[in-house]
């Protein structure tokens, strides 16, 4: 669940709560909490005094009869008086306490989920052999044979593992923009498939012999050596080396940057272009 959602689901649950508080205040008042108006009525007031005296003789006929000097009967009885303090065990929750409880638990799952969601973004899980670690593409041999056409042109070798493309590199490192870097191993080089302008994936381009980029148009020749468009540099290339076995080993984990070269080891274009 992204976190947009968990906001949107926390604002619904808080309006929901709103809502209910509402509801619940407005169906205990009810009607008794309009406000009463007029003046009072002497003659209704005794009439009810009579009625209850009648109602305590009929119910008790054995009492003495009322005196001329208590027509107005017995005093009303404060309810203040005969009020009994309820404890919060007996009450339970108030409904201050439920709402306060329930806004800092959906907080807290919040936070939680936050947290969770950091913490994952800062240590991801690196699954071996995956996109950030080191990648077996494959017997050098095997895969040098892939790369070249039977005409003698180049075809670059896709490896989904590491996202990179298999290109040959049969020149001199010396005076190149890659000079002294360990991204050549066993004639080979890994360049990732991102463009550096602004992240496409570029394809390759076998007509013209390189890599351009449907985005923007950025243009590279099969060394991965800039050749045109708004790109600000070589693609990037991964560490690449060979293991006892004779497998090259892609450490995806180490991506190489170099600036535009001056001494291209490519020809670019060598037919047409694909955009």
């Amino acid at each position: 669940m992204s976190t947009t959602q968990i906001v949107i689901l926390a604002f619904a649950a808080v309006g929901l709560f709103g809502a209910l508080a509402i509801a619940s205040v407005a169906l205990r008042r009810g009607s008794a909490a309009e406000p009463v108006t007029g003046s009072t009525d002497r003659r209704a007031m005794r009439r009810d005094r009579a009625r209850r005296r009648a109602s305590a003789e009929a119910a008790a006929p054995e009492a003495a009869p009322v005196g001329a000097g208590h027509d107005e009967g017995p005093p009303p009885i404060d309810p203040v008086t005969i009020k009994q303090d309820v404890g919060p065990e007996e009450y339970g929750v108030t409904r201050r306490q439920f709402f306060n409880r329930g806004l800092a638990g959906i907080f807290g799952l919040f936070m939680a989920q936050m947290g969770i969601f950091s913490l994952g973004f800062m240590w991801p899980r690196i699954k071996a052999g995956g996109f950030g670690s080191k990648v077996a593409a494959g017997k050098v041999d095997e895969l040098t044979a892939q790369v070249f056409l039977p005409d003698g042109r180049v075809s670059p070798l896709f490896i989904p593992a590491a996202q990179a493309y298999l290109v040959p590199f049969q020149g001199e490192q010396a005076g190149s923009s890659f000079d002294g870097l360990p991204v050549v191993a066993g004639g080979l080089m890994a360049l990732w498939q991102r463009c550096v302008h602004l992240g496409c994936r570029v394809p390759q381009c076998d007509s013209s012999q390189g890599f351009e980029c449907p985005c923007h148009s950025s243009k590279y020749n099969y060394h991965g050596e800039y050749e045109g468009g708004p790109a600000p540099r070589n693609l990037d290339r991964f560490v690449v080396t060979v293991d006892d076995a004779g497998q090259l080993i892609i450490d995806t984990g180490q991506v190489i940057q170099t600036s535009r070269a001056s001494n291209k080891t490519a020809v670019y274009p060598q037919g047409p272009s694909c955009i």
